[in-house]
């Protein structure tokens, strides 16, 4: 993929999400052109005005509206956020049905329009999603994956550091499996700055525990308290974006669909992976603990009525 003279982003649904990953990556200044595709071009036409009105006091970008997909030619990345959201009450398991439904239409779509395009999934519930969007485009491995656990681990590290009194970059923890209720944390091998997370003075099991409660009840929190989450979210988006554009193979906790991962296939689930231009490079196989494999494969029932509906 040659990206040194310019890099197309798109978004494909421009609800709080869309727009929140539209707008950090303004801010962050690496695409030179932003599609911004809705069913409402109406409202795609005035999210790319508010969007431009800020352009004086950044780095340029191309920002077009549409709600044709033929305008997605010659995307490096398309980021799908289309999709009903998360209400109060409701777990993302909860949107499956009529979030496939969209991706049953879209995703053809997308793919023709833009067939060596990187798909990143965000729209929930995102594994369940990212195992049906491979299943209908079989020929896109690697090309298409969920940002799966990577804000479950941003607010595992965060409150991790809040108790550490350290900064959130320092501590090296993952969450992996769905991103739903059954994510797990994996810190057996967990390090805060080089030094082993559970060697770290006034380190506990309890006190790990509690952080990742924190993490995995964060949406639902926030959710009552102001109707979604979306800018964490926009800033993941972001993330992944730049590891993509500068073909960083960086490691990151992606959802993508596992083959004989610790025996397990046929579904969809974050574990570490090697990110670069192309999409994923290779799945990380880590040495999870007897009690990690058995979350992991947790994980993999509570979506296995949802994959058996593909």
């Amino acid at each position: 993929m040659n990206i040194s003279c310019s890099f197309k982003v798109a978004i494909v649904g421009l609800g709080k999400v869309g727009m929140s990953a539209a707008y950090a990556m303004m801010l962050e200044g690496t695409p030179t052109d932003i599609i911004l595709l809705a069913r409402d071009k109406e409202k795609a036409i005035g999210e790319k005005l508010d969007l431009e009105h800020a352009l004086p006091f950044l780095d340029f970008v191309n920002i077009i509206a549409t709600d044709d997909y033929a305008d997605l030619a010659g995307t490096h990345l398309v980021i799908v956020t289309a999709g009903a959201a998360q209400k109060p009450g409701e777990t993302r398991l909860d949107l499956c049905a009529n979030n496939r439904a969209i991706m049953a239409e879209i995703l053809p779509k997308i793919n023709a329009a833009a067939p060596d395009a990187i798909i990143l999934m965000i729209a929930n519930p995102v594994d369940v999603l990212v195992q049906f969007a491979n299943s209908i485009l079989p020929n896109a491995k690697g090309r298409i994956f969920g940002s799966g656990t990577m804000l479950d681990t941003a607010r595992f590290r965060f409150h991790l550091a809040e108790t550490l009194h350290v900064n959130p970059r320092s501590v090296h923890a993952y969450v992996l499996g769905e991103h739903g209720d059954s994510s797990f944390p994996v810190y057996a091998n967990a390090t805060v700055g080089g030094q082993k997370l559970m060697e770290f003075p006034g380190m506990s099991a309890e006190i790990i525990q509690d952080a990742y409660k924190k993490a995995r009840e964060a949406a639902y929190n926030i959710i009552k308290a102001k109707g979604a989450t979306y800018y964490a979210i926009g800033v993941v988006a972001t993330k992944i974006m730049e590891a993509v554009f500068s073909d960083a193979k960086t490691v990151l906790p992606l959802s993508v669909p596992l083959d004989n991962y610790y025996g397990l296939s046929g579904v969809s689930l974050s574990v570490p992976c090697i990110l670069g231009a192309r999409g994923i490079e290779q799945v990380l196989h880590l040495d999870l603990s007897q009690e990690e494999q058995a979350n992991l494969k947790k994980s993999a029932e509570t979506l296995a009525q949802y994959n058996k509906e593909l």
